[in-house]
């Protein structure tokens, strides 16, 4: 339990402001600048939801979580995350991006999800991208299951695009 409280103390808010205190190479200067400039807020909602889940599905949605922030930090554009609850679940928000949420929901116990605006193109254009590699619900969800490896890389780029999608959403593949 203390790691979990650690790591939502860990990403609110983040803001680092020397460059010059990171040890690193000119390859990867551009990539720790875009990490640099990431600002994320928690709200207290936020914080009282993941508490509310059980311990066995706490760990999951942390996980996504921390892919989200990772992700995030990646994204140049990116500089402001808010992490919040819309229709009573654990969201995402950017200023140019889509709103990400994710859920657990106990009729569905052996299950959790990553939620995605269903009038974009996020998801029709996973399935496009990614095919049969996620289960999906209609135009809204990625769904996993809780002894399911989740696949790192291709959900990132998920992230990335819900993210970002007011600014990729004319592309064909959003990006991806």
């Amino acid at each position: 339990m203390s790691f979990f409280w650690d790591t939502l103390n860990h990403y609110s808010p983040i803001h680092l402001t020397n460059i010059d205190d990171f040890n690193i190479n000119e390859q990867d200067s551009q990539k720790t600048k875009a990490m640099v400039e990431l600002h994320v807020t928690t709200s207290s909602e936020f914080k009282d939801k993941l508490k509310s889940y059980p311990d066995f599905i706490r760990n999951k949605l942390q996980y996504l979580r921390e892919l989200v922030l990772e992700t995030a930090q990646e994204i140049p554009e990116v500089s402001y995350l808010e992490e919040t609850l819309k229709w009573g679940e654990p969201s995402f928000v950017t200023k140019n991006g889509s709103t990400l949420r994710m859920d657990w929901k106990s009729k569905s116990p052996n299950q959790y999800q990553m939620y995605f605006k269903c009038t974009s193109r996020l998801v029709e254009t996973f399935k496009l991208v990614f095919g049969d590699l996620f289960e999906y619900e209609k135009n809204r969800a990625i769904i996993f299951q809780l002894d399911e490896e989740i696949p790192k890389d291709e959900l990132k780029k998920c992230i990335k695009a819900s993210l970002i999608y007011h600014n990729v959403k004319q592309q064909n593949t959003l990006g991806i």
